[in-house]
Order: structure tokens, then C-alpha cells, then sequence
């Protein structure tokens, strides 16, 4: 076996509890565009949706049409935002750790503590944390929080980004 008599060992470092491989940055980054696009082509069926639906308006006349269609788009970007900030979540709590794209990429995030990963954790990292918190910070600083957060695998130690360090997660094959 690597490792027996003194040989080389090949395997990743221990994170957690010693049981898990780490995910690349570049699977993390693949994951994150898989989800965007995911999110992304849902969004533009939602304002399709809403604006034909809202469009009927312009059967009545053009004043209403308008108005109609500006009340139905403003709609469709509120059902957009809950959708987007819902996604990673929702799908994380069902699955323990996987979105759509981690699971094409065949990884998924874990706790350090071994906890699952519940609704409200997810809600904490994706959203308060990812979403707000880096949100924030990287309008604030022109995208810099953003950038950093996202090549800080890149030489951290156990391919954590900022928004892991937060809350303590870590992205692992699975």
C-alpha cells in the first residue's frame, strides 16, 4: 500500500476527521459556473414567463400594456432573487453538501465538525455569508472581497475560501 515501508503517500490531507479528500480549485470553479448557468437559464424562463403573461395588457391598449409589463418584470425579478438565493440551499440541505454542479463535478461541501449540512447552515453560507456578507464587502471594495475570496484556495493550505473560514466548511470530493 503508498505509504508501507517508508514509500511515498499520494493521498490528500486529512481534513476533518481524516476522512475525505480535497476538492481542486478548478472543480470548485467549475461547479460555481455549472450553477450560475443552472440559475441563469431559470431566470430567463421566469422573465419570459412573466413578461408574456403580463404582456396581455397591450390587448386593452398601450398605457395599460406598458404599465402592465413593468409590474410583471418587476415581478419576475423578485421571484428571480428568491429563486437564486434559494438554489444553493435548498438543494444543499436535501442532498448534504451538493448542488447541481457539485454533483457534476463530484464534489460537495462539508462541515468541519462532521454535522450535516442543514437548511439554515446552507442559508448561513450561501446567502449571509457568500451572498451578503461577500456581497457587500466586494461592492465596497471594487470586487477586490469578491477576487479574494474566490483564488483563496489557491494557496490556502486545505483549498478553503474566505467564505469557508466563516463558517468552517470545506469543499471535498465525493
Amino acid at each position: 500500500p503508498p505509504g508501507a515501508l517508508g514509500g511515498p503517500s499520494y493521498a490528500a490531507p486529512p481534513v476533518a476527521s481524516g476522512q475525505y479528500q480535497l476538492a481542486g480549485w478548478w472543480s470548485r470553479v467549475g461547479a460555481a459556473l455549472i450553477d450560475s448557468l443552472i440559475v441563469g437559464v431559470g431566470a430567463l424562463l421566469i422573465l419570459v414567463l412573466f413578461g408574456s403573461v403580463f404582456s396581455a395588457g397591450f390587448f386593452e391598449s398601450e398605457e395599460i400594456g406598458v404599465a402592465s409589463l413593468i409590474v410583471g418584470l418587476m415581478l419576475g425579478f423578485l421571484a428571480i432573487a428568491i429563486v437564486a438565493l434559494l438554489y444553493a440551499p435548498l438543494m444543499m440541505a436535501r442532498t448534504n453538501g451538493k448542488t447541481l454542479g457539485r454533483m457534476a463535478l463530484g464534489i460537495r461541501v462539508v462541515r468541519a465538525n462532521g454535522q450535516p449540512i442543514t437548511f439554515g447552515f446552507a442559508m448561513l453560507r450561501e446567502v449571509a455569508v457568500k451572498a451578503l456578507l461577500f456581497g457587500f464587502a466586494g461592492s465596497v471594495t471594487f470586487g477586490l472581497a469578491n477576487l479574494a475570496d474566490v483564488l483563496w484556495p489557491l494557496w490556502d493550505d486545505e483549498n478553503r475560501a474566505l467564505h469557508d473560514f466563516v463558517v468552517d466548511t470545506r469543499t471535498v470530493k465525493d
